[in-house]
């Protein structure tokens, strides 16, 4: 059983469970009560030769400097701080190179990133991890400083310890609103997954519907059983009464932002910019907080409600240093676990291409009465494409099909024709042609509910329903759409894309990224 935290990576905050957050939240506590009391504090420093690199290749200030202080509390760590606009990385280098090499400068290494690109600690745990095994080194440990549009998960981490610190550390209940531009705001992303320590969870959505939370996040905190309201701007969600006591105010991220919201930028900052008239509106123990920095002009919360009890924002921001200074000591071996922490992701095992039984094994072959199909004696019938579709559909369905699979076969066949339920679908007739194990499983990503017929002298031997696979990866043809990804083309790394399917979706296992079967594939 594993009782410690080395060699772990946090990329997202699921990463680590409820459990080990609570181990966390819980050590934060006691630590501020040491330090309060004048206490010894020996057992929360890193007792190893490991070195912490604070790697920002994304400007930062609040959270860079907040890491650097918690680094420097560990006083047996060796602290290395990259600046982000002398770094090597605007060579246009490798990430993979060059952590690779960092790897080797320390016994056992914590790399702190942030990023532009969505998706890096994922790829570098894995990659970096096989460079470490290889050369006997240990596998170092990953934190996510915030990817791009993607996670902040060590935001997440100190607002949840803020929030059970209001709570009394009660985690039985939350009820929180998140006000601002939840379209582009890691850190309200987050709580998608990090809100789930409180076992009662009730989410009001306020913004403008331009700068709503993705559909992905709002589907991810129903299906964690959170109850979640939507509401347009602040003045609309005080109409509704019974407000939550809770509010998590977020920046409108206009570096973020196209052209065509930009425009009405103003516009949408009114929405969710809190004035004196509401105040007594608002629940007598209500508290504000906000990531911070908050624009100097026109910011969400003003500057006169600073002196209020209402003022939540500023111990939150103290609590950032506490938070990461026992997230090292964790990732650094200091604090031990009494349970197993091995860290387990499970791969999907559930069967996508499912054995179908054979009726008559000649009307495979023979398709009676329907025009267009040519007999064969030997190869594979594609039956059912996408039956119940268009015509248009069905055909670039089948053409996608084609192509991806590389069926230029001179004799085959194929067509349209109406079932006996009276919804088209179409067909691919490929005579001495088998197709692999590999290519059923594309196929099955491809044109799902599609039908599999592998025919030997002149009858269907082998028939098969194929559906949405669990995961799809190692195929050149998919890529992310998402332009920030690390691992799309234009970012240069070489990455494989790779995709695990979610309530009908594919999820691209860097970014997060959700998609329809259809848009994975670059053809």
């Amino acid at each position: 059983m594993k009782n410690d935290f080395l060699s772990r990576t946090l990329a997202v905050i699921n990463d680590l469970s409820v459990e080990e957050q609570l181990f966390l939240y819980n050590n934060v506590r006691k630590l501020k009560e040491k330090v309060k009391n004048k206490e010894d504090i020996l057992e929360f420093q890193i007792k190893s030769n490991t070195g912490i690199y604070i790697v920002f290749l994304e400007s930062s200030t609040r959270t860079k400097e907040s890491f650097i202080n918690a680094a420097k509390f560990h006083k047996n760590a060796k602290v290395n701080i990259f600046d982000s606009e002398h770094s090597s990385f605007n060579k246009q280098e490798s990430y993979v190179d060059t952590f690779n090499m960092l790897t080797g400068y320390s016994d056992y290494s914590i790399f702190v990133l942030r990023t532009r690109l969505e998706g890096v600690c994922r790829l570098l745990e894995q990659k970096v991890g096989d460079f470490a095994d290889r050369h006997g080194i240990a596998r170092p440990a990953f934190i996510n400083g915030g990817d791009g549009k993607h996670e902040h998960p060590t935001q997440e981490l100190l607002d949840e310890y803020t929030f059970l610190e209001q709570n009394n550390f009660d985690n039985s209940h939350i009820k929180i609103a998140l006000v601002g531009d939840l379209l582009h705001g890691r850190t309200v992303h987050s709580k998608a997954d990090g809100l789930k320590v409180f076992k009662n969870v009730e989410v009001d959505l306020v913004a403008p519907q331009q700068l709503q939370m993705p559909q992905s996040y709002v589907d991810k905190m129903r299906r964690n059983g959170f109850q979640v309201r939507i509401y347009n701007s602040i003045d609309e969600y005080l109409s509704y009464g019974s407000p939550a006591s809770i509010w998590y105010f977020t920046r409108l991220q206009l570096e973020r932002m196209g052209e065509d919201v930009l425009e009405k930028a103003h516009i949408l900052k009114k929405a969710v910019t809190f004035r004196k008239d509401l105040l007594d509106k608002l629940p007598e123990d209500v508290k504000f907080y906000h990531p911070l920095p908050r624009p100097k002009i026109e910011p969400e919360i003003p500057t006169f409600l600073d002196n209020l009890p209402l003022n939540g924002w500023e111990g939150q921001a103290i609590n950032g240093y506490w938070v990461r200074v026992v997230l090292l000591s964790m990732f650094g071996g200091a604090l031990r676990t009494d349970f197993d922490t091995t860290m387990r992701r499970e791969e999907p095992t559930e069967d996508f291409i499912v054995p179908a039984p054979i009726i008559d094994g000649t009307k495979g072959t023979q398709k009676e009465g329907k025009r267009g199909i040519k007999p064969i004696d030997n190869g594979t019938v594609i039956d059912h494409i996408a039956k119940g579709k268009s015509t248009d559909e069905i055909y670039n369905t089948v053409l996608k099909i084609r192509r991806i699979l590389k069926l230029y076969d001179v004799d085959s066949t194929d067509g349209i024709f109406k079932s006996v339920d009276g919804n088209c679908k179409g067909y691919i007739s490929l005579p001495d042609r088998y197709l692999s194990f590999k290519e059923i499983k594309k196929l099955s990503a491809i044109s799902p509910n599609t039908t599999v017929n592998i025919v030997k002298n002149g009858r269907v031997e082998e028939k098969y329903r194929i559906n949405l696979p669990p995961r799809i990866y190692g195929f050149d043809e998919i890529r992310c759409k998402n332009e920030n990804c690390i691992t799309n083309p234009v970012n240069g790394e070489g990455v494989n894309a790779s995709f695990v399917r979610v309530d009908g979706k594919f999820i691209c296992e860097y970014c997060e990224t959700p998609h329809e079967y259809h848009e994975i594939w670059n053809i």
